[in-house]
This record gives structure tokens, sequence and C-alpha cells, in this order.
């Protein structure tokens, strides 16, 4: 039995339909590709800007006292834990005594007999002075008389010195804090000696926190165009100077300029600056790394652009520009700082007002027609 093949015949006018309604599909797609994309534009803008340069610098203490011991003996007791705050004359340690409180007791005792014998030798020359008065005496015998009374006198004075000498040693072995602050871990621990009169021995240090100081240095040439493009120190510019830190702190800081060096470091050809710095919460510690934002100058009519439109390559730095026929191109520029964290100065190339695509920089060409999409 033979096999029938069933063959289906379209239509003239079918055929016609199809082939007109592809050559329609492609002329529409034509179309499309060929209409200008919507880009993302935006105007390079003018503005008042204050020129910054970031400094690295390091977080110190306004003031930084040491705990010392003044005397010889065994450390009893350690009154506090490192780290903590302490008060001017709170008890931080105690140095056996027995040795200077006998001390003070023979200073006391040598004072006591001083004065027995001061006013033995008063009485005697008042005598003395009677006596030659009824020619009992001779003259000699009341200069001696006299001479015995000061001497007596004198003798006073250096046991008081002596007495004041002990009660000093034996207030040293209770050793009080200097000033107030954080203090840090004990240097040497309880039960061991110190050896404090012939050279005081450091036991611990007290740095006050409440007032700190942002030191940084820079180059001379630096200095230089500090120094010529503002007033100095003096100038409100370098009141409130922004510091920043490694990691984000709970407050932000500023400094307020107050010290430079006198001179020029030789072996560095740098000056040192020094600011204030209020530490609040007690967030800042000595010895902080911190990076100094120092103000410069003024730039009253600086051209700024999104730093995220900025692209580079051998040549250096460009934009993808938009003229008014709405066609790309790749223009050069000259940048400089940072501003505000996300816009950057641009010293020449550019144009206040004209356009620049911030969006899609991979996608567009130097050439290419767009449709501008204006943003800020």
């Amino acid at each position: 039995m033979n096999g029938y093949f069933i063959k289906r015949v379209l239509p003239a006018s079918a055929l016609t339909l199809c082939v007109a309604l592809g050559s329609c599909s492609k002329k529409k797609d034509n179309e499309e590709s060929s209409a200008p994309r919507s880009v993302q534009v935006a105007e390079a803008v003018t503005d008042s800007v204050v020129l910054y340069k970031t400094l690295p610098g390091m977080i110190t203490t306004a003031s930084e006292t040491n705990v010392v011991a003044r005397v010889n003996g065994n450390i009893i007791a350690q009154h506090f834990t490192g780290g903590q705050y302490v008060k001017k004359g709170q008890v931080l340690y105690t140095i056996e005594s027995d040795t200077y409180r006998d001390a003070v007791q023979q200073a006391e005792a040598a004072l006591a007999s001083a004065r027995s014998q001061y006013d033995y030798y008063s009485q005697q020359l008042t005598a003395m002075e009677r006596a030659l008065e009824a020619n009992a005496v001779s003259k000699m015998q009341v200069v001696q008389a006299q001479s015995s009374k000061d001497q007596a006198a004198a003798s006073i004075k250096t046991a008081q010195a002596a007495l004041s000498t002990a009660r000093t040693n034996l207030s040293h072995c209770t050793v009080t804090a200097p000033s107030s602050g954080y203090i840090s871990e004990g240097i040497i621990d309880a039960g061991n000696y110190v050896s404090g009169e012939a050279e005081a021995v450091t036991l611990a240090t007290i740095y006050d926190n409440s007032d700190l100081q942002a030191r940084f240095s820079i180059s001379d040439t630096e200095y230089e165009t500090l120094m010529g493009q503002t007033g100095g120190l003096t100038d409100s510019l370098y009141r409130n100077v922004p510091l920043t830190f490694r990691d984000s702190l709970k407050n932000n800081y500023t400094t307020n300029l107050f010290y430079e060096s006198p001179s020029v470091d030789e072996s560095t050809a740098s000056l040192n600056l020094i600011g204030t710095v209020t530490n609040r919460d007690n967030e800042l510690k000595n010895g902080m790394y911190v990076s100094v934002s120092l103000p410069y100058g003024v730039e009253p009519h600086a051209i700024l652009v999104k730093d995220a439109s900025l692209g580079s390559d051998q040549l250096g730095y460009y934009l993808f520009t938009v003229d008014d026929n709405d066609e790309v191109h790749q223009t050069p520029v000259q940048v400089g700082d940072l501003y505000h964290d996300s816009l950057r100065i641009v010293n020449s190339g550019i144009r206040a007002g004209q356009k620049y695509v911030t969006k899609a920089l991979l996608n567009v060409r130097p050439g290419e027609k767009v449709k501008p999409v204006l943003t800020k």
C-alpha cells in the first residue's frame, strides 16, 4: 500500500502578508536602534570652596604627670586600678614609713633640746648683764653669754629645718596624685623595694584627657603656601579644623590651631603645628593617630563635578561632555581636591554650566548622539 504525503499550500495572499509584516518589523527595529538613547547628565556648577590638605598627626595629652616615689622602702599597698580616673590628692601608694617616722621623732627631740638651750642661754645672758652693772662679771663674760645665746638660736633653726625635712620625707611615704586624670597601670607592684631618695622613681603616669592636642607637621614649602594665601594661625580658617580617625567614632572632632614652631627643623625641612581638641565622653586617647584636614585657601569660583563621573586613562582624567547638539565628547580635564566627599574641583577643561554624563560611562562613546536627561 502506497503512503500518501499531504502538502499544505498557502494562498498567495497569505504569502504577501507575511512578507509585508516582516518588512515592517525590520523597519521598526531599525528606527528604534537609530533613535538617541537617554543618558543622565549634570551641569558643572560653581561655588566658593575652602581648599584642604590632609596631613597625618597624633593626639597627645596637654598634661602628662608622673607619679613618683621620693623615699626608700617597700611598697606596702597600691590603692588604684590602672585606667581609672583619679583626683588630685587621692592616695595612690603607701610606702613603709617606720624609718621616717623615727626620724621625725628624733628631729622633734632635737628641736626641743635646742629650744631648751636657747632658754637657758637667754636667762644666763640676762643674769650676766645685771652682774656687769654691779661690776660682778667682766665685759668678756657677757660677750661669751651673748655668743652662746646666738648659737642656741641658730641650733633652733637647724633643728627646725631637720624636722621639716623629716616630716616631708614621712609625707612622701603616702604617695598622692599630683593632678587629676586617668592613671596608667602601676610600673612597680606592691611588695617591691624602691629607692627614691637619691632620684625619684616613676610609679605610674596620669593623663589629663579632658583637653587634648592634635600635633602634626607641614613642610616649609607648604607653610609658605599657607602663609601666602591666609593670614596665619589667627585666620578664622584655622578654627574648627576637621579631624578624622581610622575608625568612625561617636562624636565628630575639630581642632583650633594655636602653636607653630618658631623655626624649621633643618633635618626634615618641616615645622610643627599644634591645636586644642575637646575630648567629649573621654573618647580620644593619648597616642591615637589622626588625619588633619588643614585649610590652605579659598577658591571663590571653583568649578565642581561629581567625582564618580570622572574617567581616567594613560593621558589623565576626562569627562564625557554633551554639546548643544546632544553629541558626546571625551573631554580631558585637570582635577583638584575632593569637596564634600562626592564632588571634585576641576581646574581646567570644562566650564560652568557645561553638561557631562553622570552614569553609563562605559556605554557612551565619543561622537554618539544622545538624549540628555538632566539630573541634580
